[in-house]
This record gives C-alpha cells, sequence and structure tokens, in this order.
C-alpha cells in the first residue's frame, strides 16, 4: 500500500554541479542518512524523503541553489552514489535517476530483488503505475524526466520524480510514500507541490472515480473511433462548469528569485539556532573546538544539519534557512564554506562511526544542539538575514569559499 506525499513547483535552472561540490553532496548525503537510519530507522528516512518541504531543505543544506529544480536532481544523485556501497549495511537501495537512468528502474529493482529477496517485478510495475499516474493521469502540463525510486530490504519504498513545463520554466516535483497507499489512482499523493496551472485533469480524485469507470465502459462500448466521433461533437457544445476545488496535499512552491530574502527565512528559527551554536557548542563540543579548524561556524553548520536529522515537519516550512550552513554553489546566499562543510562531515561521519560501536555521546551531543535551537528560538536576537549574509560573505575567504565562479578572493585591504 502507498501514497503520494506531496509536491513542490521550482523554477527550472541551467547549470552543473561542479565536482567539488558532488563529492562532497555525495559524502554529506550518505553520512546524514546514516544518522536518520541509526537513531530512527529505514521507514523514518523513506517518510523525509517523502516529503517535499524536508526533502527541498537537506538539498540546501547541502549547498544546492536552495530553490530550484536542480536540487531534485543532484539529491537523488548524491544518494544513490553515497548510499550504493551502504546498501548491503543499510538495506536502503537508490534506483532510476534523470532521463535515461530513470528508464533503467526497473530492471535495477528486479536485479536488486534477486539479490536481497524481495518481490522486484512487483516493484517494477509500481515504479511504472507511479509514473503513469503522474504523466497520464493528473495531466497538469508538466512532462516527467527524472524518477527515482528509493526501496528498502523489506520492500517498502518511497518515489521522488520530477516533471518540467517548459512554456512557464517551472518544475514540478512529485513525492510517493508505499505507506498507507490503498489505491494507485484513488488519491495516491502525499502531496504535489506548485502554482495553479489553471484548469487540469486529474482522474485521481476520489470524486473522478465514476469518470474512470465510465471511461473503461465507453471505451468497451464505442471503441476508439466512436470516442473520437464523440468527442467531436461534445467540442462543440458549451463547456460544463469547473469542478470544485480538490483537497490539498503537502505543496511547496518556491520563489523565481536567486538571493536569499528575509521573507524567505523564519528569523526566531535562525536566531535560535545561531544560539544555541554559540551556547550549546562549548559545553556539548569542547573536544572538537580545539581541534584546528573546527570552531563556532562549523558548530553553527552542525546545528542546522542537526535540524535536518532531527526536525519535525513543521520546522521545514522555509527551506531557504538551510541553506545557511554550507552557502551555495552559486554565491546565494553566500559561496560554499569548504572548510566548514569538510569539518561537518567529518564530525558527522565520527559520531555515526562511534555510534555503531555502542557510543552515542556524539550522536547525542547533535541531538541537544537541535532542542537547545527550538528553545532558545522563543526569544534570542540576533542579525537581521542581510547583515547575517553580508557577515557570511565577507568572512567566505577565511572559511574556504567556493562557487562555480571559482574561490572567494581575500577582502580587500583599505
Amino acid at each position: 500500500m502507498a501514497k503520494r506525499a506531496g509536491s513542490a513547483d521550482l523554477p527550472l535552472h541551467s547549470g552543473h554541479v561542479p565536482k567539488w561540490l558532488a563529492d562532497r553532496m555525495t559524502r554529506l548525503g550518505g553520512v546524514v542518512s546514516e544518522a536518520i537510519v541509526h537513531r530512527y530507522g529505514r521507514d523514518e528516512l523513506l517518510r523525509r524523503l517523502a516529503h517535499p518541504f524536508w526533502f527541498q531543505s537537506f538539498g540546501a543544506a547541502m549547498g544546492m541553489d536552495w530553490h530550484s529544480s536542480g536540487i531534485t536532481t543532484s539529491v537523488i544523485g548524491a544518494l544513490k552514489r553515497g548510499l550504493t556501497p551502504l546498501s548491503k549495511e543499510l538495506g536502503i537501495h537508490v534506483c532510476g535517476g534523470r532521463g535515461k537512468h530513470s528508464r533503467q528502474t526497473p530492471h535495477e529493482l528486479v536485479a536488486i530483488g534477486e539479490r536481497v529477496g524481495f518481490d522486484g517485478a512487483a516493484l517494477a510495475n509500481a515504479s511504472r503505475l507511479v509514473a503513469k499516474v503522474d504523466s497520464a493521469a493528473i495531466q497538469d502540463g508538466f512532462d516527467l524526466y527524472l524518477h527515482g525510486f528509493i526501496v528498502t530490504d523489506d520492500g517498502k519504498w518511497a518515489v521522488v520524480q520530477q516533471g518540467m513545463n517548459d512554456t512557464s520554466r517551472v518544475a514540478r516535483r512529485y513525492h510517493w510514500l508505499s505507506e498507507d497507499l490503498k489505491s494507485f489512482v484513488d488519491e495516491p499523493h502525499t502531496a504535489i507541490d506548485g502554482k495553479g496551472q489553471g484548469t487540469i485533469v486529474n482522474l485521481t480524485d476520489r470524486r473522478a472515480a465514476a469518470s474512470r469507470k465510465a471511461q473503461i465502459e465507453i471505451l468497451d462500448s464505442l471503441g476508439p473511433d466512436g470516442i473520437a466521433r464523440k468527442f467531436l461533437a461534445l467540442e462543440e457544445r458549451e463547456a460544463a462548469p469547473a469542478a470544485s476545488p480538490q483537497p490539498l496535499l503537502p505543496h511547496l512552491v518556491m520563489p523565481e528569485h536567486h538571493d536569499v530574502r528575509a521573507k524567505d527565512v523564519v528569523l526566531r528559527r535562525l536566531h535560535g539556532t545561531l544560539a544555541a551554536a554559540a551556547d550549546r557548542g562549548p559545553e556539548d563540543f569542547p573536544d572538537l573546538l580545539m581541534t584546528p579548524g573546527v570552531g563556532p561556524r562549523t558548530v553553527q553548520a552542525l546545528a542546522m544539519v542537526a535540524e535536518v536529522v532531527h526536525g519535525t515537519p513543521c520546522r521545514f516550512s522555509d527551506p531557504a534557512r538551510f541553506s545557511f550552513a554550507h552557502g551555495g554553489k552559486d554565491r546565494h546566499p553566500y559561496p560554499v564554506p569548504v572548510r566548514v562543510y569538510d569539518e561537518t562531515i567529518r564530525v558527522l561521519k565520527s559520531a555515526v562511526l562511534k555510534a555503531k560501536l555502542g557510543q552515542q555521546e556524539e550522536l547525542f551531543a547533535l541531538k541537544r544542539l537541535d532542542d537547545q535551537a527550538r528553545a532558545l528560538e522563543r526569544h534570542a536576537t540576533g542579525p537581521d538575514v542581510e547583515d547575517h549574509i553580508r557577515q557570511e560573505t565577507a568572512k567566505s575567504h577565511a572559511y574556504g569559499g567556493r562557487s562555480i565562479f571559482g574561490d572567494e578572493p581575500p577582502p580587500e585591504t583599505v
């Protein structure tokens, strides 16, 4: 059983992910997934991936463009590269991808099923059905070009797929979860995100059950030619009144502007994270802070990554905030602080490795950072969004700042 979990509308962006960032995204995506599975289990990782707001926040924390369609491709790619070597240990497999890789999904599922013991053919059929629903049963003007299928050893799965509308230059991401899905054609989604595109055809709406049944009956009685003649006759009649709006699923709509603006961030949450890093950092990471290259800025990044690991769904309503962990490849909100990024990965890897050996303290420290951020945000103060971005940009060279435009130069001296 499964259901559609949500959707997102994202501006289409061209460009590529440079290797220096793609490699780091692979490592960070893998270790964050490990931490979630270790603390909450595989099913919870699937639930997170099926939530459009969490998925966007996850990609923003990885240093991708916080609002763009490229997050979908890059996150799925990073998880496939990062989790494949861990698939035997974690029991999680990432299939599909963009373009030709999406068409290989059924073959990958059959091969994995033969190896681990689930019904790969049945899951391959589910993969095809999910793609068909979002391309045929939902006719909203978006043509699918990406299909990611994440499956566990016990046959549970999540799907993240994306389509584009060339006219509006917008992409739409669809999320599915194989939990409580009773039908592929009767309100199966957990969410669909995007701007209104006018009247659409949605045959998965529960109110369309009679229509689905009638279509089968008409096909049997009239045949394709008879249907074509009826359709031509109907075009001459006055259009019927539009149906009432369908029930809403979690729906994320990202703005077109590339820069991070104050309205994109819940400021009290940002202040809570910064205050927690300053308050809990010295207490929870005294040994870490003595390590060369690790300081308050790394603890700030860790506090935001800790929220990605431990946060509840309502915490991800402002994905732009998570771009403050590791910046963005296009310098928005500021260049990627490579040294901070590398230390974040190192600390998380150390915490996960020790947790596997029964030493939970470092993972618990990250959880305390997240708890403290929530407690402090009610009264914490700090810089506004624009000031914070200016301060980080000014320090970018010291943090190893890098973007698609190259390394950040040192600040000019007067």
